[in-house]
């Protein structure tokens, strides 16, 4: 069970009685502020001027008829001006004529050519101030006093701590502050620390912020906490009392959140998360549900696999291996589709898209055979389309902004996020990430390059935190609410393997059309899976293949 830690909350007046307990516990005094709400932060105003060497390079702009300066400017840089310094310093009607004209002068008589040449007359040094941004305060969360079972519980009683901090040198933390629920709270000095009570199952939300000597405020930051108690006065039949805190922050310092859960604002289930969203930490107990005789065809067929003592030749009319081919190439094909387990939980660990789920994605789409599938458009172990890429570019930026200059200009890239980039720009970063993950090679051995197959785990892997992005904000879209405040963690991630299959219009047509606000529930899976259209129904399967709960193969019995 991935271990998560949030407050937990009881009764009708939570919020009110939050307040209650909050109090000084180490050495942060906590205040419960006015009746009248504080005001919100104004968050961080930090820049300084910077004095950097430069050198002015004096250019002139002078006529090919008349030898005459029409123009005179300054540039910092090396190389020719550009056309926007030119525009700027000189007249329309230079600029005009210096833009139709600009080509060199080839006439025996150069005073017949028309428009204008440039000429550098002078440079020198100099210096010029420029402003920085300095970085932010920031206030870190964390949970203190824990003390956990081997369940990941908290067997004595845990306390919440925030705690600010500011990066300037001089400068210090002077308050904190913030909001539980809608009461306020402030805190002196750079912590607070406050003992936890049990919640209920949606937990309560905090924002807070820490004000700075510098004059400014860091950004107002959000927690989700939740708190689950057994034993003691709560109900259950352990003597005992323990804890199992849950917090969803970007401030958060502890142990790693369920992935995609602050995308959503949803708590994993208080029960652990289901085998197919684990990681486990072993590679060796990752497993499969599938018999591979599609992997097993191709590696018969690769030559992988002798199956001449069958008498179908191991291979069906369809290319896949039949049961006689299956029972020869088992061994091969365990060993084929387990050589990428530890890449899968070495990625699972840096991205927190959990294990199984990628496994059981590459065992759906492509059953490890990372090419081009049965002749189609999808390529790769996740099978990827132009249309995923799209969603990957589109909705993960950090992606984008290292794929871009893979393949573009680097200042194209800075300058523009891939929304903004022209079409031609755009097919051209589809089509360079498709590629990227086709392990399809002519000269390599089996047709196949692994090391790109490699690769690609970690591509697939950020394009399932993309899908997670998009699938929020549609959810978002239709309920008016965070994700997590409408669907479980489980069913989120099933819609998010919708719009990885079916994609995006397919999963925002059924999640309108089965919404039901006011209802209880207003919106889950199978409400969703039964609203998918006729066009888009077998994203029903495909989600309830790769959501089963992994069991080990059993050992086959050996062909006639």
């Amino acid at each position: 069970m991935a271990k998560k830690f949030w407050w937990i909350w009881t009764g009708a007046a939570a919020l009110g009685f939050f307040l209650a307990i909050l109090h000084m516990v180490g050495a942060g005094k906590v205040h419960a502020a006015t009746s009248t709400p504080s005001p919100t932060p104004n968050g961080p105003d930090r820049y300084t001027t910077v004095t950097v060497d430069i050198t002015l390079r004096e250019w002139w702009l002078i006529a090919w008829a008349d030898n005459d300066v029409y123009c005179s400017f300054f540039s910092e840089h090396e190389g020719l001006p550009t056309n926007e310094e030119i525009y700027s310093a000189c007249s329309d009607d230079v600029y005009v004529e210096w833009i139709s004209y600009s080509s060199a002068c080839t006439a025996p008589e150069v005073s017949s050519c028309p428009g204008y040449y440039l000429q550098n007359v002078s440079q020198q040094p100099s210096t010029r101030q420029i402003v920085v941004k300095l970085p932010p305060p920031q206030v870190w969360v964390s949970l203190q006093n824990c003390n956990p079972d081997p369940d990941g519980w908290c067997s004595t009683p845990p306390t919440l701590l925030l705690r600010g901090e500011d990066p300037l040198p001089n400068e210090s933390i002077t308050s904190i502050q913030g909001f539980a629920g809608s009461d306020p709270f402030f805190c002196e000095g750079e912590t607070c620390e406050f003992n936890l009570q049990a919640t209920d199952s949606e937990g309560i939300s905090l924002q807070f912020w820490a004000n700075s000597t510098y004059g400014d405020t860091s950004p107002a930051f959000t927690a989700e906490v939740r708190v689950l108690q057994q034993g003691g006065e709560s109900e259950g039949e352990r003597l005992v009392p323990r804890w199992y805190v849950d917090v969803l922050s970007s401030q958060w310092q502890g142990e790693n959140l369920a992935s995609c859960s602050i995308t959503w604002d949803a708590f994993p289930p208080t029960e652990g998360l289901p085998a197919w969203l684990q990681t486990p930490e072993d590679h060796q107990n990752l497993q499969s549900n599938i018999p591979y005789a599609y992997l097993a065809g191709n590696l018969i067929t690769q030559g992988v696999v002798d199956a001449s003592a069958c008498p179908d030749g191991g291979l069906t009319e369809t290319g896949a291996a039949s049961a006689c081919g299956m029972s020869a190439a088992r061994p091969q094909v365990d060993a084929w589709q387990d050589q990428f387990d530890t890449l899968i939980v070495d990625i699972a660990q840096k991205t927190q898209v959990p294990a199984q789920l990628l496994k059981n994605l590459f065992s759906r789409e492509s059953q490890f055979w990372p090419g081009v599938f049965r002749d189609g458009e999808d390529v790769g172990l996740g099978q990827l389309t132009e249309d995923g890429a799209d969603t990957l570019l589109l909705w993960n930026p950090a992606f984008y902004a290292e794929f871009c200059p893979l393949v573009l200009l680097e200042e194209s890239c800075a300058a523009k996020g891939y929304a903004n980039q022209p079409e031609e720009n755009r097919v051209i970063l589809r089509a360079a990430l498709v590629n990227s993950v086709d392990a399809t090679c002519e000269t390599c051995p089996l047709g196949l390059d692994i090391s790109r197959a490699n690769f690609s785990v970690a591509v697939f892997g950020r394009t399932l935190l993309a899908n997670c992005e998009q699938t929020g904000k549609i959810v978002q879209n239709i309920t008016g609410k965070a994700p997590g405040k409408t669907l479980s963690y489980e069913d989120l991630w099933k819609l998010t393997l919708v719009n990885y299959n079916a994609g995006s219009g397919c999963l925002s047509s059924a999640a309108q059309a089965a919404y039901q606000p006011g209802s209880d529930p207003a919106l889950n899976w199978d409400m969703v899976a039964n609203a998918l259209s006729p066009a888009c129904a077998g994203a029903k399967g495909y989600v309830e293949d790769i959501s089963q709960a992994p069991s080990p193969q059993p050992t086959p019995v050996p062909y006639p």
